[in-house]
């Protein structure tokens, strides 16, 4: 991990990128294992990572990642906020491309769901309620992308609100699968499918060309379309229809009362 490129500064390659989340994730699922033995617990039930129907949960997610996304950039794009500059890629770079993020996305979105919302969640839980579990480690999850290059207060705030949502994903669908495939659509759909910043960083082999104008607050700047304030009533409008449209698809989990300390399903 020393001598490969750090992803806190500059433009992000794909290989890099692939390699350094691959480790990060064999890392965290190898300790979780560990911690489950020593606990004598499962460690995919437990934590997060079993539960009914998770290949529609992922999907379910997936669309509604990319869906809340979309009504953030397009309101951007309509304020003036963000302009579209054309096309990066075409052809078979395109989908070499789109769907190599894609999975370097599903594995971010595993690692960290796993971390902050699986063993860490589940074990906090155990000490100060769910709740308050939640809370400390959405400002810690905001905390880790301080050092990016290129983040700002607002898009800090926005990434604390969005950890809060996927633990409130967790807690009403039982398991990390549903926050897990909302996580990756979102990043992918700015970091690859826009074009745009995020979290501070703009990922190499992008679709779509866009750049930020005017003010940074509206616009989301360096931080991309998740620190715009502009933005923040049209996420909201997504992530209510999303939380129905789950509802409708029964992916709530029964009789809340018995779910497990974690909110994975019991």
């Amino acid at each position: 991990m020393h001598h490969l490129p750090s992803l806190r500064e500059g433009d992000i390659a794909l290989g890099d990128s692939l390699v350094i989340e691959a480790l990060q994730l064999v890392a965290i699922l190898g300790a979780m294992a560990i911690m489950a033995w020593i606990e004598g617990r499962n460690v995919w039930s437990y934590y997060g990572l079993a539960g009914r129907r998770p290949i529609a949960k992922v999907l379910f997610g997936l669309g509604g990642g990319l869906v809340c996304l979309s009504l953030v950039v397009g309101t951007l794009s309509a304020g003036g906020y963000l302009v579209f500059d054309g096309r990066a890629l075409q052809g078979l770079a395109a989908l070499g491309y789109g769907s190599a993020w894609l999975l370097d996305f599903m594995i971010v979105g595993i690692r960290e769901e796993a971390l902050f919302r699986g063993y860490l969640q589940a074990t906090l839980t155990r000490g100060i309620g769910f709740w308050p579990a939640a809370i400390l480690l959405s400002f810690l999850f905001g905390a880790g992308h301080l050092p990016n290059a290129g983040e700002s207060v607002t898009g800090i705030i926005g990434v604390m609100a969005h950890a809060l949502f996927y633990c409130l994903l967790l807690r009403l669908s039982g398991s990390l699968w549903l926050g897990i495939g909302f996580h990756a659509a979102w990043d992918w759909a700015q970091s690859y499918l826009y074009g745009t910043p995020q979290s501070g960083h703009l990922m190499q082999g992008h679709l779509l060309m866009t750049h930020a104008r005017g003010d940074a607050l509206m616009s989301g700047g360096s931080a991309g379309p998740e620190g715009s304030l502009l933005g923040l009533p049209a996420q909201a409008i997504g992530l209510v229809v999303f939380l129905w449209a789950m509802k409708r698809a029964g992916l709530f989990v029964r009789g809340l009362s018995r779910i497990r300390a974690v909110g994975t399903e019991s």
